[in-house]
């Protein structure tokens, strides 16, 4: 790639630049990459800006997860890209980390790539006394620590790597269930007669009782999560733990859905996490579009309930509850789901917020057929999920009921 003349475009440079942009928030963006954004903007030109992001888009997106940091990074960038570096330099020290549900803030991880690193911080400003203290107590928590408790939505890069890294060695301890089967314990409570006899055929002369004990083993383990516009900036994550735990045992069955239900087992079951995601990727065609959970729903109950919840299966619904049929049809699937396994666990994002409140005609729909309804935003949260699917199974905990008076 030539460098461009004096006095002519600097198209070729800023593209170089866009691409840095990217790779700093991100994405995986080489030199190749650049000199294919070369030749599809030279193949296309600069008459419209729709072909222009389409084809900056093709070039630079390979996986849906990229699409929102592409996005915010393209217009930002390409409106002047100097000043918005100095501006970002400016504004990233005073981003707070806690974020309305209404407000619509920049990504983190684009503000960080568009941060010019070499600008020089603001000066801190003057604190009292009590101030200091308080900062000075909190840097004593551990980085891990705070990571644990940051919300997805609110990582930088570098933290959602690590996140990654931390969700990768998770392990989902469920509560082993009793089956029908037993198992050789001389210390068992019942008596099995045939071993008994096969040992007194063998030696010819009375012989001890052979004991025997119920055989336990973990039950099926069924995620069903919500790929919607709404769930889009915690979907990314949620995808790496189902990867996680589809790869840490056995009989675990992924399904995502928005307005149509795919089953993702087959993928998620790649060694690789970025094999596995980008074949998700190319497998699922609903991703950030609408919601139509009792849809959704109608056909796992129709087509999968029976293959995968059997045996005391454990279910896990991802969704935040926004659903754009209003809950039509949605109370009765939901309770044909319930019935069909032993567990129905709902994770939401939403309840992340201290003011949440089951408004939703489809969370009012969905709270009376669910055992547990829980928050899923941090690494804290999916390690207080472990904890909880670790304890024996118990219809209707209590953190159900305060849920319920609301909703009723």
């Amino acid at each position: 790639m030539t460098p461009p003349e004096p006095g002519g475009g600097r198209l070729v440079l800023n593209l170089m630049h866009f691409a840095r942009v990217l790779r700093a928030a991100g994405l995986p963006v080489g030199p190749g990459r650049v000199l294919q954004a070369v030749e599809a903007v030279e193949a296309l030109g600069l008459d419209s800006r729709r072909d222009f992001y389409w084809a900056l888009h093709a070039v630079f997106v390979n996986r849906h997860d990229q699409t929102e940091v592409f996005d915010q990074a393209f217009h930002l960038f390409w409106r002047n890209p100097d000043l918005l570096k100095r501006m970002m330099g400016m504004m990233l020290p005073t981003v707070r980390e806690e974020l309305r549900p209404d407000q619509k803030d920049m990504s983190r991880r684009v503000a960080e790539a568009l941060r010019d690193k070499d600008a020089p911080e603001p000066p801190p400003p003057e604190e009292k006394e009590e101030l200091r203290v308080e900062l000075d107590a909190a840097l004593t928590v551990s980085e891990r620590e705070q990571l644990q408790g940051k919300d997805f939505e609110t990582m930088s890069t570098e933290e959602l790597a690590e996140a990654r890294r931390l969700i990768a060695r998770m392990a989902l301890p469920v509560a082993e269930v009793t089956t029908r089967r037993h198992r050789p314990d001389q210390q068992g409570p019942r008596i099995d007669p045939r071993a008994t006899l096969r040992r007194m055929m063998r030696t010819g002369d009375l012989a001890d009782l052979a004991r025997r004990r119920v055989r336990t083993r973990p039950p099926p383990l069924v995620l069903l999560c919500d790929i919607s516009g709404s769930m889009t900036r915690y979907s990314r994550m949620l995808l790496h733990f189902m990867h996680a735990v589809t790869n840490d045992r056995d009989r675990v069955h992924s399904f995502v859905f928005g307005t149509r239900l795919t089953n993702i087992t087959r993928h998620l079951r790649q060694r690789d996490v970025d094999e596995a995601l980008d074949s998700v990727a190319a497998a699922v065609q609903d991703w950030s579009g609408g919601t139509r959970i009792g849809t959704a729903l109608h056909e796992f109950n129709r087509v999968w309930a029976r293959r995968v919840l059997g045996q005391g299966a454990v279910m896990l619904l991802i969704t935040d509850g926004l659903d754009r049929d209003a809950g039509e049809g949605l109370a009765m699937e939901a309770e044909r789901l319930h019935k069909s396994c032993r567990r129905l666990v709902w994770l939401n994002p939403l309840l992340r917020w201290d003011g949440f409140a089951p408004k939703s005609s489809g969370i009012r729909a969905l709270l009376p057929h669910v055992d547990d309804f829980r928050p899923v935003h941090n690494l804290n949260s999916l390690g207080d999920l472990a904890r909880a699917l670790d304890r024996p199974s118990r219809r209707r905990a209590e953190g159900m009921r305060r849920w319920l008076r609301e909703a009723a």
